[in-house]
Parts: structure tokens; sequence; C-alpha cells
């Protein structure tokens, strides 16, 4: 308590503490305790909580405002068919931009925070993630050192990076890289594999210490332990069966993947649904979360579903060695009032509705749940909960053998009992392989269970699987970037479609503009004015056509904006005078000539990232060929137009 110390000169007695009389400006204070004062009398009059409503209603339109604004910056989805594309030779603006880091964990956070209500996983986000700091990273690398942007430095970095966001998030560095190479490029520089496995291997080491230190684990060992039998694990009959699965999983991943695309493709093109996507992203959001959290209660149709687990609960439970329908087929267990960690399969047991029940109801809800949840305008991954749904085909399959051989099958002379967790662990490797393409998931399995005694069923399974869904179905993020209409060049087979017989005259683009060095600079005005193209093809003359480079719009444009001052009375200015006064040309390193055939051309756009070539015949320049003309070439191949 500070003590009173005399009176204010002239006042009617009202005490003034020491400070006050000491301290700067008394006489200002005063007046803004005074004008407070009576500022405070005046809004109690009208009530006590009015303004603190309407400060909660600004403070609330803020929040309002900047989770629109944070929706609308961040890139929703997964994001790995946004990498793709960029690796590809597009560039997508603010994608790599460290500004969205923030709101992208932030609406992850709120993802995962649903848990089996969305029923979502974190791969593509971390992807993301992974690579906007990379490209931040490089270039303060870039500023630091004093280097020029190299592009191919920056393609190297996006690389080991997807690697990363993959190991990160499994600890499992070298299916990170292997899955980062077969998802984000058709091809692959041997220099970047170093790369990869290093900056993977120091995230995942550093993902397994953390969970060390924090004391979930006692040292560092694989996310999700098995106990299979290490001594005969399958019997050689069983390989049938495990091709088998990996067939059904082919063709159920072709089903998913159609209805996907479908269903993305009808959401965005539905005229209510994306008025709604497009005005208000969180009604959507929040319409879709209540349609699965209804669903998902766990004391409701959720009881049926196992949505008491986490994502890592259903591996662990799916991934048990122990037959489910042996140990509960003269036996009826009570369904537990809570969950119990010891005892996680008793999810998946109903007395009335069996083991077989609930899987094949959980694959069902789940097949066309999950369609919705990935409609969902928020940062999400889709790996994971196509693991799951694999891991639960497999286990289905497991448990049906189980019945049908309860004693185990005989080969050798020895009998073995079935082990429904090995299904499941092929399932989950066939599945999700066979929906991205990919064979490295069967690597992943093993890096995750820490369990390698599979290696050989898995891995038919996975290939299996792949056969039948590589070919009759796109990837999911290939199908994404179609449904996105993200710039995309597809795959070509040339022994079914006939690429090798058609030539690149056949489809090239004719109508180009390109400057001559003898064209008066009359003439190059008119082309630049009523042309956008970025660049010119740039010609010895008029009439050689002979191609000798490249002029970029923007720098032939700066430097006609600066000759006029110094044009020469009665001399015809032509371009070449422009190029000897300093604008720059390109040379043009590399070109198409008319006899290519299209499968040599689209092999040379897959491997250099091109978006463009010029084509040449004798060297004079005749057309050019970009994405536009190689994906309507290969269209037509496939869809042959119909006859007039």
């Amino acid at each position: 308590m500070e003590e009173l110390v005399g009176l204010r000169e002239g006042s009617s007695g009202d005490p003034v503490t020491l400070q006050e009389l000491w301290g700067p400006c008394p006489c200002i204070r005063r007046g803004v305790r005074g004008g407070l004062e009576w500022l405070k009398q005046k809004l109690f009059r009208l009530g006590e909580d009015w303004y603190f409503l309407m400060t909660l209603g600004v403070l609330m339109a803020l929040v309002s405002y900047a989770m629109n604004f944070a929706i609308g910056r961040v890139v929703r989805g997964s994001g790995i068919p946004e990498l793709k594309t960029m690796l590809a030779g597009v560039i997508l603006e603010d994608y790599l931009d460290i500004k969205n880091f923030g709101a992208k964990v932030v609406g992850l956070s709120c993802t995962l925070a649903t848990g089996s209500t969305l029923f979502l996983g974190k791969v593509g986000p971390f992807v993301h993630l992974s690579v906007m700091m990379a490209a931040y990273l490089g270039r303060v690398r870039t500023t630091t050192v004093g280097e020029p942007e190299n592009k191919s430095k920056q393609n190297e970095m996006l690389v080991a990076a997807a690697a990363v966001g993959v190991a990160t998030v499994f600890g499992a560095p070298f299916s990170g890289v292997l899955f980062s190479i077969e998802v984000m490029s058709s091809h692959f520089s041997v220099w970047d594999y170093w790369r990869g496995f290093f900056a993977a291997t120091c995230g995942a080491f550093m993902f397994r210490l953390l969970a060390v230190f924090n004391s979930e684990q006692e040292t560092i060992t694989s996310l999700y332990k098995t106990s299979f039998r290490v001594d005969v694990p399958f019997d050689l009959p069983e390989i049938f069966f495990f091709v088998a699965l990996g067939g059904i999983c082919g063709v159920l991943s072709c089903a998913y993947l159609f209805c996907q695309r479908t269903f993305l493709s009808f959401i965005k093109t539905n005229r209510f649904s994306s008025k709604l996507l497009a005005t208000s992203k969180p009604v959507y959001s929040a319409l879709a979360t209540l349609v699965l959290a209804s669903i998902t209660y766990p004391p409701g149709v959720g009881r049926f579903l196992a949505s008491r687990l986490s994502m890592k609960q259903h591996l662990d439970s799916l991934f048990d060695n122990h037959s489910w329908v042996l140990m509960t087929r003269n036996s009826s267990l009570p369904w537990p009032e809570e969950l119990d960690p010891q005892h996680l399969w008793w999810e998946w047991y109903h007395p009335r509705f069996t083991i077989f029940g609930t899987l094949a109801f959980f694959l069902v809800m789940k097949f066309w749940m999950l369609i919705l949840a990935t409609t969902i305008p928020m940062p999400a991954g889709y790996f994971m909960p196509i693991f799951i749904l694999g891991a639960a085909i497999g286990r289905l399959l497991g448990e049906a053998l189980a019945l049908a051989f309860p004693e185990g099958i005989v080969a050798g002379g020895v009998t073995n009992p079935i082990m429904p967790g090995g299904y499941a662990l092929a399932g989950a490797a066939a599945f999700s392989g066979a929906v991205t393409h990919t064979i490295s998931t069967a690597l992943l399995a093993f890096e995750l269970t820490g369990q390698i005694v599979h290696a050989l069923p898995v891995l038919m399974a996975v290939l299996a699987a792949n056969a039948i869904a590589q070919s009759c179905q796109p990837s999911f993020y290939d199908g994404t970037i179609i449904v996105k209409k993200l710039p995309y060049l597809p795959r070509i087979l040339g022994r079914n479609i006939g690429s090798h017989s058609v030539r690149v005259e056949h489809f090239m683009n004719r109508s180009i503009t390109t400057l001559a060095k003898d064209m008066p600079l009359e003439e190059v005005v008119k082309v630049v004015t009523s042309t956008d193209v970025a660049k010119y093809p740039l010609v010895e003359s008029t009439e050689s056509q002979i191609l000798v480079g490249v002029v970029q719009r923007a720098q032939l444009v700066q430097a006609l904006q600066a000759e006029p001052a110094s044009w020469a009375p009665g001399h015809q200015q032509c371009l070449q005078d422009i190029l000897a006064g300093g604008c720059p040309t390109e040379p043009v390193t590399l070109t198409l000539f008319s006899e290519t055939t299209m499968h040599q051309a689209h092999n040379l756009f897959k491997l250099l990232n091109l978006q463009s070539l010029f084509v040449t015949s004798r060297g004079r320049a005749v057309g050019c060929v970009s994405w536009v003309e190689m994906k309507k070439a290969i269209s037509n191949l496939t869809n042959p137009p119909a006859p007039k």
C-alpha cells in the first residue's frame, strides 16, 4: 500500500500518492484518468455488459475471417498431386510459400483431432510441409552463399523433402525414399539417392529418438510391433491365397479409384455443392463431418466399426497373429464398456454380428465414408486410411482361411496354424500399393512392423494388385490431378495404342509466330502487340526460316520501348538492330524433328520435365509441340474419334 502524503492543491480533500506527486506529467495523467472515469460512467449507464458483447462479436468475426483466410490460402487435401505437377516443370504460385506453413499445421491439427470421425491421416500434408521447409531453406542457402537460383538444385531439395515427409511419419527411411521416387517422378536421377536417404535417415532417427526421450518407447523400435511366428510363418500352399489376396485388392482398388474420382468430379460440377465449396467451405466441411460423426458414434452404428480405436490401434489390432474366429467360436464375449488396450480385438467382436460381419461392415461403410471425407477442403492424408482398409481386407480373408482350416494347412507332413495377421499385413501393402501405383508399400509394411518373414508373399500380393490396378485405373494422385485439372502429361503404352508409328508432324502446332532477323521493326511491333506468347522463335531470315534461337517477349518489349530515341533518320530499322543493341537471345539446345515419333517425344518430355519444344525440318522451324498437343494426340489414339 502506497502512503498518502497530502492533498491536491485546491481540491475538496481527495488524497494523492507520492507517485502521483513526483511522477512525470502529473497534470496530463490526472486529466487522462478523469476522462476515463467519465467514459466509464457514461458506458455503464447503458449496461455493464453491452461492450463486452460487442467485443465478443468483433473477436469472433476476426477469428472467422482468419479461418476463412487460412482455409483459402492453404493447399487443401493431400498436396502430393500439386508437388507432382511442380516436379514435372509446372510452376504453381504460392504452393511453396512459407506463409502457408502455419495454416497447414493448424488445419492438419484440426483434421487429426477428429480421430476416427473423419478417419484421415497426415502423410500428404507432412510431405507438403517438408517441401515448404526445403524450399525456404534452399532460398536461405542461395542467399547466404550468393549463388544464383538453380532449378535442378531446387528439384533435388524437393525430392529429398518428399522422402523426409514420409520417413518422419512412419519412421521408415528406406520406404520413404522409394515411395517418393515412385510417386513424385517418372524418371529419377541416381545422384539424388544419397540426398534423399541422408535426409530421410536423419528425420526418421530424430522421430524415433523423440519417442524414446518422451518415454513412449524403451528404445528405437518399429511403430507397430507384431509377434508373427518366425520358424514357419506360412506354409507353401498359402502362397496361392496371398496372390489371390493381391488380385482381390487390385479389383477393389480399381472400384475405389473409379468411385472416388467420379464422386469428386460430381462434387466439383454439381451446382449446389460447387457453390457451397466456393462460398462456404466451413459450412460444407461441417455438414460432411456431421454425417460422418453421426455414423461413427460409438454407442450407435460406430459399435460395428470399431470407432473407439485410433488409426494406430486399428493397425495394432488387425496385425494380431491370433485368429479371432477360433477364439470366439465356442464362447461369447460381452462388449466392454471402456476400451481395453490389452484386448483391442474385442472392438471388432459382436455376439450377433460375428467377426466377419463387423469386418465386412467396416469395409463397406469406410469405403464410401473415406470417399466423402476426401472432398472436405481441409489438409489431410489419404494413405493411412487406405493402408488400414487393405489390412481389413487381408484380415477378413485370413479369418475365413482360419475358419476353413482350423488346424492349419498340411504341408510336408507338418501342420501349422494360419496367422490372419500375416494376411492383414499383405492386404495393407497390396491395397495401398494398388491405389498409389507403388511397390514400395511392401517395404513400408516391413519397416512399420519390424517383420520381414512374410517378404515373399507380401511382395507377390503387391505385384498382383499393381498389375490389375495400373492396367485399369490411374493412381489416386494422378486421378486427383485429372479432377483438379492440374497440368499433367498422361502416360502412354506404345504397343497398345501404336504411338511408335505416329510422328510429330501429324499432331504438332503449325501456326507458330516466328521473328526473322531481317523483319522490319514495324512488323515486329505488330507481332508483339497482337500475340501474348512468352517467347518467340528467332529465324535467320524470312526466306530461310532457319531456327537460330529464342527471344523472350518481356525483354523484346523492353528493348523496343527504349529503341525509338536512337533511330537514325532515313534508316530502315530491323530486328537485327535491336538484337545487336543488347536484346539477349537464348540458344535452342533441343528441338524435335518432324519425323520424331510420339513415343520418343513423350519420353523426352517426361525425362527432362519439358513443357514445349520447337519442331524443325532440315533446320527450318515448322511448328511446336506442347503438353496440349501431346495430350490431344494421346487422347485421339486411346479414344479414336468417330468417323464422319
